[in-house]
């Protein structure tokens, strides 16, 4: 399989191969729901919290007597049908963590590239040096290649004035290639990679 290599005026410079069992991958739906799913659980943080009677300050007397008020009987102030008592059954910190292993992480990873391939939805661009920042230039890149939608820039190397005239541009995601996973595919429609990041990409889930 071979993708052109564009420069950053949206020139065809050349062509690379890339390797079929990743960018031609038959995806794997279940595998990629699952990935999804546990990688939002592991963003959920499990800090919310509600104070239970034995946590609430006060009530330690009871408020009235037993029998003979002619009203309902009382053990505490704080019970959960007083205003200011506790909260009955409410949400305590819990750990959602969840795991996956290596292989499952890149049938996930392979799934959703070829998927993006297959729809023409990947890009690169030659690792061209950029004598500083200005954020017209990548936006012409997209113009010229009709991209719409979020993306995500995945980099590599020393390219700090392209990522910096890339970072102010609504929708578009910077990506180290050694942090790039699935999920930064899942969210965005487009990917366009440097060429040296999609190399090093294959390489590591090329397994």
């Amino acid at each position: 399989m071979k993708i052109d290599v564009f420069n950053l005026k949206g020139e065809k410079k050349e062509q690379i191969e890339l390797k079929d069992d990743v960018f031609g991958f038959k995806p794997n739906q279940k595998v990629l729901e699952q990935y999804v799913r546990v990688y939002q659980l592991n963003q959920r943080q499990g800090t919310s919290s509600t104070k239970n009677r034995s946590e609430v300050s006060g009530g330690g007397a009871k408020p009235w007597r037993q029998k003979g008020t002619g009203r309902a009987r009382q053990g505490s102030i704080r019970s959960p049908i007083w205003v200011g008592g506790a909260v009955a059954h409410g949400p305590r910190p819990k750990d959602w963590k969840a795991g996956l292993n290596e292989k499952m992480k890149r049938i996930a990873l392979k799934s959703i590239l070829s998927l993006r391939m297959s729809d023409g939805k990947i890009f690169v661009i030659d690792n061209e040096k950029v004598e500083k920042p200005k954020t017209k230039l990548f936006s012409d890149i997209l113009k010229k290649f009709e991209i719409e939608g979020k993306i995500s820039l995945v980099w590599a190397g020393d390219c700090e004035n392209l990522l910096k005239s890339a970072r102010n541009i609504p929708g578009v995601f910077l990506v180290n290639e050694s942090s790039f996973g699935a999920y930064d595919a899942v969210k965005s429609q487009n990917l366009v990679f440097l060429k040296d990041a999609v190399l090093k990409v294959q390489e590591r889930i090329s397994k």
